[in-house]
């Protein structure tokens, strides 16, 4: 695997995306798409600099508190830099007690999220519901639908759209730490899917010769693999292989014994180098057995393909593959997997060519940000629209004390992140819901209301401080419609009574 550029970490709000240029002196790989780098960059720059602009803008409001008009002036500002109008009440009495910067700060957090996600549901920056050459694409290959499991890690929260480049409406992503999925979710998720299928044709009929395909991607880091590896597996990247594919089997298994062996599943395995985004694909044989110490190299087919004509470059990729299935099959004896899964691995490969062109333009060949710099922490089920880099940790949970270990995780990044700082832990806490099933609504802020006091009882100390605040969402998921705001920590009693 390629190493990254050798650094050390720099500070979360240390560089200003927005003013970074594409080094095109380089040369780019003939099969890297240009138009859509571009154009991804230009969506990571505008919402991690509307994040990265609060601490700098709220400094400059803590300075100018003894200055002539200062309610006036601090609202303007805030307004101008940061895109929101402040309640006035946060500033009225700031001459009486000063200025709780930490509420302003979880504020400002919770409304650049508002902002960044109603964007995402209106406008649809990505593109990512544009999905039927996919969804046609990955039938044709065999599969009627491509369930990924990353780690909860946000260093891999732009896995779909980015570093596979894939539309994020037609890929189930649902993640989770050391991407130690729930297997009891999946296969209710499976069934579901067939039931689709057989019911109502979609996404094919219940006849047609496709499986479902469960994928789970680990990570591991080129320049600092003792430190900035998988924190649920103590950075130990052939742990966290294993374990990956220990849950995968453990699917596998469970949809056998439960719906017999012709309902079976199809496994995939994907190592991601957050450092550089190039990713390594375990090829499975034809029975879904994954060799650990087997995979493709897709920087080193980068690298390979870099001087040919894109549709040699493609054919080769593909060629590659499939040299790598037949040794691999002869070395285990086991049967070299179906041509389908063939062309979606050096489809995803070559996806990824374009990923590891952006991360070498735009980021210097490495990020500077190897280890965390998430920007708030999201829990309960939901955020389609978190779909970048180091922006969020995830926390997926039903309860605060079936996900404890995912959430205590993430208050432990954010204790470095934030708390170290004195500045707060921001938790969004969301439910998606079917807007067609009678009473689902209610059940979901109800979901919100428990979690969120679930969370002030495990965390009582933080939020008795001031340092850790909770915003509560839900979305109407069959509607296609942005969040709803159904609580805050930060209201007012007066706000709240209403």
């Amino acid at each position: 695997m390629s190493g990254g550029r050798p650094g050390t970490q720099k500070a979360r709000l240390g560089g200003d995306l927005s003013s970074r240029q594409p080094a095109f002196n380089q040369r780019l790989h003939p099969l890297t798409d240009v138009n859509a780098n571009a154009r991804l960059f230009d969506y990571e720059a505008r919402v991690k600099e509307s994040f990265d602009r609060i601490v700098p803008v709220l400094k400059q409001v803590a300075a100018m508190q003894c200055e002539p008009r200062f309610e006036e002036r601090a609202l303007e500002l805030i307004h101008s830099e940061l895109g929101y109008e402040l309640p006035h009440e946060e500033i009225n009495h700031a001459w009486v007690s000063g200025l709780d910067m930490r509420r302003l700060f979880a504020m400002s957090v919770f409304k650049t999220y508002r902002r960044i996600s109603d964007e995402f549901y209106t406008h649809d920056p990505l593109g990512g519901r544009d999905q039927q050459a996919f969804d046609s694409f990955l039938q044709d290959c065999g599969f009627h639908l491509l369930d990924v499991t990353p780690c909860a890690d946000g260093r891999l929260a732009h896995a779909i759209s980015y570093v596979l480049r894939l539309p994020y409406a037609a890929v189930r992503r649902k993640s989770y730490a050391g991407s130690l999925f729930d297997v009891e979710n999946t296969v209710q998720k499976w069934a579901e899917t067939e039931m689709l299928r057989f019911r109502e044709g979609r996404p094919n009929t219940a006849d047609a010769p496709t499986r479902y395909l469960k994928t789970v991607m680990y990570h591991f880091s080129s320049v600092d693999p003792a430190h900035q590896g998988c924190a649920a597996h103590g950075s130990d990247d052939e742990l966290a292989a294993r374990a990956g594919l220990e849950r995968l089997q453990a699917f596998q298994q469970a949809i056998e014994n439960t719906y017999c062996c012709g309902a079976s599943v199809d496994l995939l395995l994907i190592g991601l180098d957050t450092d550089t985004d190039a990713i390594r694909v375990h090829v499975p044989d034809r029975d879904s057995r994954i060799d650990l110490t087997r995979w493709v190299d897709g920087h080193k087919l980068y690298e390979i393909t870099r001087g040919m004509a894109p549709e040699q470059a493609r054919a080769h990729i593909l060629e590659l593959v499939r040299a790598h299935a037949a040794e691999q099959s002869r070395s285990t004896g086991g049967d070299a997997p179906a041509e389908g899964m063939l062309r979606l691995i050096a489809q995803l490969i070559e996806n990824n060519i374009s990923q590891i062109d952006y991360v070498r333009a735009y980021h210097q060949g490495g990020y500077a940000d190897i280890g965390h710099a998430e920007r708030f922490i999201g829990a309960g089920i939901g955020f389609e629209e978190i779909q970048l880099r180091n922006l969020t940790y995830f926390a997926y949970l039903a309860t605060v004390e079936e996900g404890a270990a995912d959430m205590d995780v993430g208050i432990k990044i954010f204790s470095g992140l934030n708390v170290s700082r004195g500045l707060p832990v921001p938790v969004i806490v969301r439910y998606d819901y079917h807007g067609g099933v009678p009473g689902a609504r209610e059940r979901a802020v109800a979901h919100c209301e428990r979690i969120a006091a679930a969370l002030k009882a495990r965390y009582p100390k933080l939020c008795a401080d001031g340092l850790l605040h909770c915003l509560r969402a839900v979305r109407d998921c069959d509607a296609g419609a942005p969040i709803e705001v159904v609580g805050c920590s930060l209201q007012t009693q007066a706000a709240a009574a209403h």
